[in-house]
């Protein structure tokens, strides 16, 4: 929780850490698949650890309990290997697995401002001793490195919980790392005594506490699925039927459009990308792909700034966002197609920053279904008093795709959907969808009516098509063929084609 994650609720994190639970907890259906990333990662290495001979679920210890998705198997067989070698056995310092996880405790003479009479912290990864008790180690797994460490506020949580936490006498020494399971790279996070690990916790920890504990910020995405507080929510917004159909006994899910692509083109491939497995680089960062996020991102930047104003021409040619790495050429086409997108820019719409809606995360609850609908469209923005939803692409070429617009980009389809309901918000006069496709030779704005009977008809027939069989899918089988050579996640899949076999 102290990681404060984008995609973590923080409302939700600080009624869980205060212990608040709902009076009438809601019937949940269990998946038939693990889907927790890490669980056979931990299990696999609770089983080579001692254990307490009482040990029960919850004290810290992770035990598979569902059927593991081959693609996740493959994936904790290569975690597993990778972890080993990154921490080879030191015969003259040993670290051996603790049978307990170690809490830490902080007992008031008093109730609080917030009514409490006790904190407690606990760490989740792995937890390792010397012998002589007077180290103490915890390695955190995450799947690959990024580029920034963890907040403050966390490691000087973490260190706290180490320096002080039982059982076991304390330690002299403590340490926390980072190891990345997909290449073995390790991070030191904090290495340091006892006393410097509390500084730590005293310069950093209160105010992340604070911000963890008090926060009132309800962020409805992905962990909805999850979470205990969605009947009572006053941020996650109902759209029953949104996709047209009713379920009833089965696990509550989330749901985006690009999962719903991905499933179409093999289910294998949709659970695996859920598991965030980690992707083929030469796949998910290719050319094209990245200059297309380069000039989204470079949009955003501009749409979002405080001073608001309409996209001109004048796109500077060294214009790639930090976090993008583009050839010369991709660079040139970018700048080129930044260009093309002044014609159409929304802004010229607008009248101040209240009627621009940034790359918004549009979350709804369709309770017919029982699935939490994510959406990202790259704008909304208001036309008087009329919302538009707005799509940009890209495209080197000249020409576009066969099939309807709703078929080649289903985001359009949901976007027709939420519009015709109202759920936006606005008047209805001149809501539409627009897609905006930017081309070395111009810009092609295509504008949808959401209110026309075909297009919500069309819609409605689309999201039913991307929903349904998913929905009803309990083990994703992988389907192989010709895209497997283009799968981000196919080397964790035992039935990818072989490259040469794919693209035939």
């Amino acid at each position: 929780m102290f990681k404060g994650i984008e995609f973590r609720c923080p409302a939700a994190d600080a009624l869980k850490a205060r212990g608040y639970r709902p009076d009438r907890r809601p019937v949940r259906h269990d998946e038939a698949l693990e889907h927790f990333t890490f669980g056979p990662f931990m299990a696999a290495l609770d089983a080579r650890a001692p254990r307490p001979p009482a040990a029960e679920p919850g004290d810290g210890w992770v035990r598979p309990r569902k059927e593991v998705h081959d693609g996740l198997r493959r994936w904790t067989e290569h975690a597993s290997t990778t972890y080993e070698r990154a921490f080879p056995t030191d015969p003259d310092n040993p670290l051996t697995e603790v049978p307990e996880p170690w809490t830490y405790r902080h007992r008031l003479a008093d109730t609080d401002t917030r009514g409490a009479r006790e904190y407690r912290f606990t760490v989740w990864g792995r937890c390792l001793r010397s012998a002589d008790g007077t180290v103490r180690e915890l390695r955190l797994p995450v799947n690959r490195l990024h580029r920034d460490p963890p907040p403050e506020g966390f490691v000087a949580a973490a260190a706290l919980v180490l320096s002080e936490g039982v059982p076991g006498p304390p330690p002299e020494h403590v340490r926390i790392v980072e190891v990345a399971l997909l290449d073995g790279k390790v991070r030191t996070l904090f290495d340091g005594t006892r006393a410097e690990a509390v500084s730590r916790y005293r310069a950093h920890g209160p105010a992340a506490l604070h911000a963890l504990l008090d926060s009132q910020e309800f962020r409805p995405g992905s962990t909805c699925a999850e979470c205990p507080y969605t009947a009572v929510c006053p941020a996650l917004r109902r759209a029953p039927g949104l996709l047209g159909f009713e379920a009833q006994g089965r696990p509550r899910r989330t749901w985006s459009v690009t999962n719903g692509r991905n499933y179409r083109i093999c289910p294998a491939r949709d659970h695996l990308r859920r598991l965030h497995l980690p992707t083929a680089d030469t796949i998910e960062r290719a050319p094209s792909a990245e200059r297309g996020r380069a000039v989204h991102a470079y949009l955003a930047a501009r749409h979002g700034s405080s001073v608001l104003r309409p996209c001109t021409a004048d796109v500077p040619d060294e214009w790639v966002p930090d976090g993008f790495d583009l050839d010369s050429g991709e660079r040139a086409l970018g700048a080129r197609l930044l260009r093309r997108h002044a014609a159409v820019c929304p802004l010229r719409c607008v009248h101040d920053g209240t009627d621009v809606r940034n790359e918004p995360r549009v979350v709804r609850h369709d309770t017919a279904a029982d699935i939490i609908v994510i959406a990202a469209p790259d704008m909304l923005y208001r036309d008087a008093d009329s919302w538009v939803w707005r799509e940009t692409k890209t495209s080197a070429g000249a020409r576009s795709g066969s099939g309807s617009l709703l078929e080649r980009y289903p985001q359009l389809a949901l976007g027709v959907m939420l519009l015709a309901r109202g759920d936006l918000g606005g008047k209805p006069g001149r809501s539409r969808v627009e897609l905006e496709v930017l081309r070395p030779g111009g810009a092609d704005l295509e504008i949808i009516d959401p209110f026309a009977p075909a297009a919500r008809t069309a819609a409605e027939e689309i999201l039913r098509g991307l929903v349904g069989d998913w929905h009803r899918d309990d083990h994703f089988v992988a389907t192989p063929g010709a895209a497997c050579a283009r799968c981000e996640v196919a080397r964790w899949c035992s039935s990818a084609l072989p490259a040469g076999e794919a693209e035939r």
